[in-house]
């Protein structure tokens, strides 16, 4: 975590100001009623997510102490509620869905809101994430936080809150899946980068989760490199698997101006008996967790492996060049993939990264490629076709057919009609590509072209 920068903590202390200036505030502690709280959030809460969103964006190692900043008692409690959210989601859980280390920040955050003044006001918005945060923790760690609770009324309320249908681990999961959905507009990832192997295991998949998804939604990442060369050069962190998985994240997205520290971990890391396999496992379970990989990510990591090293690793970045270089579609690269491919054993790793890396070439054309383009589809089939015969794979030529399929479901919906010649060719080409790929029978075909008749409506 780094410390709030002052040009933010300047923003604060002015909110801060103008909430204890406010003629809402004077109303609300005349009062003390709901009504009052809810015109104080209204009127200041915006003002302050507006801030978070900016340093979560722009600073993101800096969002736990904006966090911390505003347990402060001028603040009465606004934003806190968020920000308990934020704390309850932002850390890793395990198959069992339990978190993997025990939350500290959850802890203080939560610890100062039942504290408060406003605790009543509070309350009505933070039970669902006391909820799902004590849902995964361990029991231990709750009883350890009731233990400092001195207020009677405040720990029944606390203890309403261990629902005991979250003790199953489906429920958790499912009350998790939903929680999360509610967050899904919202900034505020972050994580600690590590300086000692413990630390590391600790936090390892919190990083790569976190630095996957700042990639993801092209942020400024540009506050990070610091601590990403600092990773990057820890010789500390090296013997550890994880590592040379962040490694790798770091050299697919963030490895602009880094290219020699990141090669030169490379090198010692492939040094190390038994690291090539690891590396083509490592890489197809980045493949299916990013759903593919793109060509600039492959072309970077490419980009920072010594091709001097005769190894598994080399020859396989040595036919991602040709097919990158010239495209998927080139005759030099269907046959460097078949020579490479042919060089193999069908099932190895290292050809089914190469399966993926074509997969992911093939995605990106039919992900873009408009209606109006029908003809480019039928070009590209050919090649298609190709890869197949190459590959042999019943798993490709399934994953082929269904991005094609949703294609052609495409072009039925823009070309609906049946006597035109764009129909025409759309069904000839179909038909004969589909059936002769094995993706579908005749009656199959017939059903995807067949009028869907609408229901009469009823008298």
């Amino acid at each position: 975590m780094k410390a709030l920068d002052p040009k933010y903590t300047t923003v604060l202390d002015n909110i801060m100001g103008s909430i204890q200036n406010s003629d809402l505030l004077k109303a609300y502690l005349d009062e003390e009623e709901d009504e009052q709280y809810n015109a104080l959030k209204e009127a200041f809460e915006p003002e302050i997510h507006t801030l978070y969103d900016k340093v979560a964006r722009e600073n993101p190692l800096q969002v736990e102490a904006f966090e911390n900043y505003l347990l402060n008692d001028q603040f009465e409690g606004l934003y806190l509620p968020k920000v308990l959210g934020y704390s309850v989601l932002r850390s890793k859980v395990n198959e069992n869905v339990k978190y993997v280390k025990p939350q500290d920040h959850f802890k203080k955050v939560l610890n100062y809101i039942v504290s408060s003044s406003n605790f009543e006001q509070i309350k009505n918005r933070v039970g669902q994430s006391i909820q799902i945060g004590f849902a995964l923790s361990s029991d231990i760690w709750i009883s350890n936080f009731f233990e400092g609770i001195s207020n009677k009324k405040v720990l029944s309320y606390l203890n309403s809150q261990k629902i005991d249908k979250y003790r199953n681990v489906l429920n958790r999961r499912t009350a998790l899946v939903k929680y999360r959905k509610q967050f899904e507009s919202l900034v505020f990832s972050s994580a600690d980068f590590p300086k000692t192997a413990t630390e590391l295991r600790l936090n390892a998949s919190t990083i790569k989760s976190f630095l996957r998804y700042r990639v993801k939604h092209d942020f400024d990442n540009s506050s990070l490199e610091g601590e990403i060369r600092d990773l990057i050069n820890n010789k500390d962190l090296q013997g550890d698997p994880a590592y040379a998985e962040l490694l790798t994240v770091c050299a697919m997205n963030y490895g602009q101006g880094k290219e020699q520290d990141i090669q030169a971990a490379f090198d010692t890391l492939r040094a190390e008996e038994g690291f090539e396999d690891w590396y083509f496992e490592n890489l197809l379970e980045v493949q299916a967790d990013k759903k593919g990989v793109s060509d600039a990510e492959y072309k970077s990591l490419s980009g920072v492996i010594s091709k001097s090293k005769t190894d598994k690793i080399s020859a396989f970045y040595n036919v991602m060049d040709v097919v990158l270089a010239k495209g998927f579609v080139h005759e030099d690269s269907v046959e460097t993939v078949r020579n490479y491919y042919n060089m193999n054993e069908g099932q190895s790793d290292e050809n089914s990264c190469i399966r993926g890396a074509i997969l992911s070439s093939f995605a990106k054309v039919m992900d873009n490629l408009p209606e109006e383009a029908y003809a480019d589809y039928f070009e590209i089939n050919k090649t298609f076709g190709q890869y197949m015969d190459i590959f042999s794979n019943q798993k490709f030529n399934q994953d082929v057919k269904s991005m094609s399929l949703r294609y052609v479901k495409k072009l039925l919906k823009k070309y609906i009609d049946k006597r035109g010649k764009d129909y025409q060719d759309i069904k000839k080409f179909v038909r004969a590509t589909f059936l002769d790929f094995d993706f579908m029978t005749d009656k199959q075909l017939v059903e995807l072209f067949k009028t869907k008749r609408k229901k009469k409506p009823v008298a």
